[in-house]
């Protein structure tokens, strides 16, 4: 047994559920709407405030698709209650951030600026020149816009220049060896 798939996900305050035909699972709660058709061969159950996933058979693809199945709609419950929050850091001498109305203006050391626009259902919060805050409530699309941004500038090892992650640890390399000239 999955030990993911397995888990009940519990349906909080203020958010409804609702499982269709082919099982389409539609998720309404306070931040937004979430709408996912899962796979038709797994059996999604609500029972009161709790949501159960099970599985035909020990079939290797349905072993797969249960735990995916369960962690897909807990996500979309988690998003819709709670929403979701990437944070971003800018390193590097002139490098810095800000935001034009729903646009994320950014200067990375290139000729240029760099304008990404604000893609629906995500809201960017710029508190700090070198800090970005991604946040809404469908977990994927926070995650891409995130990747996206971080993509502009990868942190470099040399320096470490560049975007990453909060939480993203950046193995520094050593630069070139300075030996004497005989």
């Amino acid at each position: 047994m999955s030990r993911i798939g397995k888990q009940p996900i519990t349906i909080p305050q203020g958010v409804d559920v609702t499982i269709g035909a082919n099982n389409e699972v539609t998720v309404k709660g306070p931040k937004g709407t979430l709408c996912e058709t899962m796979s038709a061969e797994m059996t999604i159950n609500k029972d009161g405030d709790t949501i159960t996933v099970t599985r035909p058979s020990d079939n290797k693809d349905h072993r797969a698709l249960h735990g995916l199945t369960r962690t897909l709609i807990a996500n979309m419950v988690v998003g819709v209650s709670e929403g979701y929050t990437k944070q971003l850091e800018i390193n590097g001498v002139g490098y810095r951030a800000a935001k034009q109305g729903n646009k994320l203006v950014m200067n990375l050391g290139y000729s240029h600026q760099v304008e990404m626009e604000e893609p629906d259902g995500i809201k960017i919060d710029v508190p700090q020149p070198n800090q970005i805050i991604i946040s809404g409530f469908d977990k994927q699309k926070v995650g891409q816009f995130a990747a996206q941004v971080r993509e502009k500038r990868p942190p470099e090892p040399y320096k470490g220049k560049g975007i990453k992650y909060v939480d993203e640890y950046i193995r520094r390399k050593e630069g070139k060896a300075g030996g004497k000239k005989k």
